[in-house]
């Protein structure tokens, strides 16, 4: 196996490791730790984690190793901002005269993604609402047709779920806790209304804030 696809799915699986909680924040590990459990050389893991520092989910650890990045009540307001301006942006774009109207397959595929999520959402379903979540945002991030903003978007969107988990996971029951109007955006930006993503998005926002004021206040 080439070194480079090695080093993608050490980080793919680190990082669907860190979104379950099942590294925690806080959790310090080395290296040598990671190469063992995966039974691969050192290399590739050392890159990944470098990638994953990078990312904003590690924190590197000077002669020690690495750390799951620890994020406070601040830093989960301030990355819900910078979500939803970065989101705007690509309404913004959606909606405007020099974007050609996204096709119907697009849109299609965008949909169930956001029929999926919000299924999870309603049942309570957390590991498969996360996946479904970050895949539908990928999606709707890939209209703006600028990888970079994609990037940033899929960045952001993991950190707060990174925050979010072990919350939610101390929750008796999810069912019916998390947002689930993936759809309601889906139809806004279809019919290219940035008023209505707007007014979704909001109610996004302030859902997510008032459910983690609740879950960990400060």
């Amino acid at each position: 196996m080439k070194r480079n696809s090695l080093r993608q799915q050490i980080a793919d699986a680190l990082r669907d490791e860190v979104l379950t909680g099942r590294l925690p924040a806080g959790r310090d590990f080395t290296v040598k730790e990671i190469a063992e459990l995966y039974g691969v050389s050192a290399t590739p893991v050392r890159e990944a984690l470098v990638d994953l520092a990078a990312q904003g989910l590690l924190d590197v650890e000077q002669h020690r190793g690495f750390q799951v990045r620890r994020f406070t009540p601040d830093d989960f307001v301030s990355m819900v901002e910078a979500r939803n301006l970065v989101t705007e942006g690509i309404f913004r774009r959606v909606e405007g005269d020099e974007m050609r109207e996204v096709p119907a397959d697009v849109i299609a595929s965008v949909r169930r993604r956001g029929e999926a999520a919000a299924r999870a959402a309603r049942s309570g379903m957390l590991d498969v609402l996360i996946g479904c979540d970050i895949r539908f945002w990928r999606e709707v991030a890939a209209l703006s047709g600028n990888p970079h903003i994609c990037e940033f978007l899929d960045r952001i969107r993991t950190q707060t779920w990174m925050y979010s988990i072990p919350y939610l996971r101390a929750h008796p029951t999810l069912a019916g806790v998390c947002w689930s109007d993936h759809v309601a955006l889906v139809d806004a930006v279809r019919d290219r209304d940035l008023a209505a993503a707007r007014r979704v998005i909001t109610d996004y926002n302030e859902h997510t804030l008032a459910l983690m004021a609740k879950l960990a206040p400060r």
